[in-house]
């Protein structure tokens, strides 16, 4: 595999470092330091194990705690939040810009430089992420704005990628309705991640959001309040667990701090960006 390049959307890198991205030829090979994201989903190769203890300890470390002091199923949590806002991101920004990608991903297309930083290195297939690629098919958004409709592109995200990676982290006694909270609520920081940094997309931005939040596997994971549009999910990440005695402080969109109907309300920066950033 080449190098990955400057991705043919740079625009995309001005919406914040979950949206940026690199690309690689499509189908090329990873070579060191990029890997396949798809490692993370094969069994038995430890590298998902690898990553929720590198979690566990980070947590830990910001209590001074041992890495046993806390829980697998918190740190797992935690890792695959932190995954979700960086897979999910760029997805949601090529699909209120462009429309695109212009065919399904699956993990196995999706490059990652393996780091703690939420913003890890991320490399996407050139040719699925160019704009030319597909040109001329008509977006929800409106005719020219881009390529596939919106609930296309959740669809293809959400039935794939995304899922694989709930089921490989569901073993780690993390509960799906907690693991597809954690989409929603990564859904909900990448919108925040947008307009805050392009005003002039929040439109759009937000029509992408609700359609993602929209689809099946996300209705029950997380609620809207019909007056104000706050967005609550209906499980907790469970990062408050890791400090002692349970004592961490809760996310913006957490169920447990407002109960139904109370969070943050779709873009409104009370999503758990900072939480993935693990």
């Amino acid at each position: 595999m080449t190098e990955p390049a400057a991705a043919p959307t740079p625009h995309l890198a001005a919406l914040g470092p979950f949206c940026a991205f690199e690309t690689h030829p499509e189908g090329s090979e990873p070579t060191p330091p990029w890997r396949k994201l798809s490692e993370l989903t094969e069994e038995g190769n430890g590298v998902l194990r690898e990553r929720v203890g590198s979690v566990r300890a980070s947590l830990a470390a910001n209590y001074g705690r041992p890495s046993e002091a806390v829980e697998q199923r918190v740190a797992a949590s935690v890792a695959h939040l932190g995954l979700m806002a960086r897979v999910i991101s760029p997805a949601l920004g090529l699909a209120t810009l462009h429309g695109l990608p212009s065919r399904p991903l699956t993990l196995g297309d999706l490059r990652w430089g393996s780091s703690l930083s939420g913003a890890f290195r991320l490399s996407l297939p050139r040719e699925a992420v160019t704009p030319a690629a597909a040109e001329g098919v008509q977006h929800e958004h409106g005719p020219g704005s881009g390529t596939r409709p919106v609930s296309t592109l959740a669809e293809d995200l959400l039935a794939g990628p995304v899922h694989d990676l709930v089921a490989a982290f569901a073993p780690f006694s993390v509960s799906r309705h907690i693991l597809w909270g954690n989409v929603a609520s990564a859904v909900n920081g990448a919108v925040t991640g947008i307009t805050a940094a392009a005003p002039s997309l929040a439109h759009p931005a937000h029509a992408a959001a609700l359609t993602f939040l929209q689809h099946p596997q996300l209705r029950n994971a997380h609620t809207l309040n019909p007056h104000n549009a706050r967005f609550t999910r209906r499980s907790c990440c469970l990062i408050y667990r890791a400090a002692p005695g349970g004592t961490g402080a809760l996310c913006g969109d957490c169920v447990l701090l407002r109960g139904p109907g109370g969070g943050g309300r779709v873009g409104d920066g009370r999503g758990g960006r900072g939480r993935g950033a693990r």
